[in-house]
C-alpha cells in the first residue's frame, strides 16, 4: 500500500477572527519552497501557537518533512496553484503537483492569518478513485434499502465529488445515510446524540442471507469524537449469497438483535442506527464487497430496488450525494 495515504498529513488549526488579508500566492510560495529546502526553523517561528500546539515541536516538524520525503520523493513540477479567502481573515494558497514518488498530484496548502502568521498546514496525495472491474457489475441479491421513512444520501455514488469512499478498494460504492430536517441532521443540542434525527432508529436488513459477523458492546462516540481503532463500530455483516456481503456500520450499542449463524429475511430489523466505530456523529453506513473481511475485499455496487430519490421512483439504481431516497411502499 502506498504509505502516503497513511502518514503523510497535517491536518490545520485556525487562529482566531483578524482583519485583513496578506498576499497569499507570495507568502505560499515562499512557505512551501522552504518547506522543501528544509528550512524548517524560520517556519516553526512564523506559526501561530495554536498551530504549534498541534503539531508538537520544531523537532515534530522537522521529521514530518523526513516522513513526506521519504513517502513522496521531491517536487517535480507545478500543475496549480491559487489563493483564496477562507473566512476569520484567513488566506490559503494551496498548490498541486507532480512528485516524484506520488502515484498522482499531491496537494499542498499554506493559511495565513492578516498578519502573515502561518495559522494553518496541509499537505497530502490527492485522492484519486480505485480502480474497479466491477463497474458493470449488477448486484445479484435483491436489495432493498435499510431503513424505514425517509433518509438523505450524504455520501453515495462512483465519483469521488461525490463519494470520498470511491478512493477505497473495498468500499469504493460505499454509502453514507442520515436524516434531515429543515436542512439539519440535528435538533436542539447538538453535543447530545439524542438530537440526532436518525439516531436509534430502526435499521433493516437490505436483503436475505446469512449473518457472518456481528459487533454490539462497542461504546457510542460523544459528537466530534471517533474511534478509528474498531473502524465498523457496533456493525452486522450479511452474506447475501453470490460472494456479496453486506456491511451494515456504526451501530448503537446495545441495538444488534441477530448473532452470527442467524438467518435473516429482508426488512428484518437488524439493530439502530448509532455513532460507534469511525464516526463523529450518527448516521448509517453501507457497503457491499467480495469478502465478509473489512480492507480484504473488493468493492461491488449496491442497487437497490423499488425506491424513490426527490420523488422520481427507480425500479432498481444507485443513490447519489444529496438525494432524499425511501422506499417506494412507504411514501
Amino acid at each position: 500500500m502506498f504509505r502516503a495515504f497513511l502518514v503523510s498529513m497535517l491536518l490545520v488549526m485556525f487562529t482566531g477572527v483578524s482583519h485583513g488579508q496578506v498576499n497569499g500566492l507570495e507568502q505560499g510560495r515562499a512557505r512551501a519552497e522552504a518547506f522543501l529546502a528544509g528550512e524548517i526553523a524560520p517556519i516553526w517561528v512564523a506559526m501561530t501557537p495554536q498551530l504549534q500546539r498541534q503539531l508538537g515541536t520544531q523537532a515534530d516538524l522537522v521529521r514530518f518533512r523526513e516522513r513526506v520525503l521519504n513517502d513522496l520523493g521531491t517536487e517535480q513540477g507545478i500543475e496549480d496553484e491559487e489563493t483564496v479567502a477562507t473566512g476569520q481573515g484567513m488566506t490559503t494558497y494551496r498548490r498541486t503537483a507532480n512528485w516524484s514518488r506520488a502515484p498522482g498530484l499531491v496537494l499542498m496548502e499554506w493559511t495565513f492569518d492578516a498578519e502573515g502568521q502561518i495559522a494553518g498546514f496541509f499537505i497530502r496525495p490527492v485522492p484519486v478513485a480505485a480502480s474497479s472491474r466491477f463497474l458493470g457489475y449488477h448486484t445479484r441479491a435483491d436489495m432493498r434499502l435499510p431503513f424505514e421513512g425517509t433518509w438523505d444520501v450524504v455520501w453515495g455514488g462512483r465519483s469521488l465529488a461525490l463519494n470520498y469512499h470511491a478512493a477505497d478498494q473495498g468500499q469504493r460504492f460505499a454509502y453514507d445515510f442520515l436524516v434531515t430536517r429543515d436542512g439539519a441532521s440535528h435538533g436542539g443540542d447538538p453535543a447530545r446524540l439524542e438530537a440526532y434525527h436518525c439516531w436509534g432508529r430502526p435499521i433493516l436488513s437490505p436483503a436475505s442471507g446469512t449473518v457472518v459477523a456481528a459487533a454490539n458492546t462497542l461504546p457510542d462516540n460523544d459528537i466530534g469524537q471517533r474511534d478509528a481503532a474498531h473502524p465498523l463500530g457496533n456493525h452486522v455483516i450479511l452474506d447475501m449469497g453470490a460472494s456479496e456481503f453486506v456491511f451494515l456500520a456504526h451501530l448503537q450499542k446495545g441495538s444488534v438483535e441477530v448473532e452470527p449463524g442467524d438467518e435473516v429475511v429482508a426488512g428484518q430489523t437488524l439493530g439502530a442506527c448509532g455513532n460507534s466505530g469511525n464516526s463523529t456523529e450518527p448516521h448509517l453506513h453501507l457497503h457491499v464487497q467480495t469478502t465478509a473481511i473489512l480492507g480484504d475485499g473488493e468493492g461491488l455496487p449496491a442497487q437497490f430496488q423499488d425506491y424513490s430519490a426527490d420523488g422520481t421512483v427507480f425500479e432498481r439504481g444507485e443513490p447519489v450525494r444529496g438525494q432524499r431516497i425511501a422506499s417506494v411502499e412507504e411514501e
